[in-house]
């Protein structure tokens, strides 16, 4: 099973817990990243998230999500059909990063696109065009015990 986790997925565990569902979710992602190191599944990584990951100004975040990405079997590049797809997605409403980051996952066929980003996650379900499944690190955790 190939996972792209979105980079608001990648830093949860070290967002503040100000709500349950934050709690959740983060002990999800860092089950998921257990299960990576196992062998179960396998994170994939992109040239967008080295790029997201490389401008965030917080050194241990920073590290953090590198660590992370380092766990990768897989690290997908960006092509032309990327490209036309994120393009796509941007008229459809998703945010630029968001959209390229959904389009590598997208055309690089990975069965899942993990994030925890509310308005992503509604807007990239509502569209007929996308062809991974998007699912918070709740869901799909819940998926991987079926």
């Amino acid at each position: 099973m190939r996972v792209y986790l979105d980079m608001c997925a990648i830093q949860r565990p070290l967002g503040t817990p100000t709500h349950l569902c934050i709690t959740l979710e983060a002990e999800a992602v860092l089950g998921i990243l257990a299960l990576c190191e196992q062998g179960e599944i396998k994170v994939v990584s992109s040239g967008a998230l080295l790029y997201e990951t490389r401008r965030n100004p917080h050194p241990l975040r920073r590290e953090y999500a590198l660590a992370v990405l380092a766990q990768a079997k897989e690290h997908l590049k960006i092509s032309r059909e990327v490209e036309e797809r994120a393009k796509w997605l941007e008229s459809q409403g998703i945010k630029p990063l968001d959209a390229l980051h959904l389009a590598f996952a997208g055309v690089r066929s990975v069965d899942y696109f993990c994030t925890v980003d509310d308005k992503l996650l509604k807007r990239a379900r509502r569209l007929k065009g996308v062809s991974v499944k998007v699912v918070t690190p709740i869901e799909l955790v819940e998926e991987m015990e079926r």
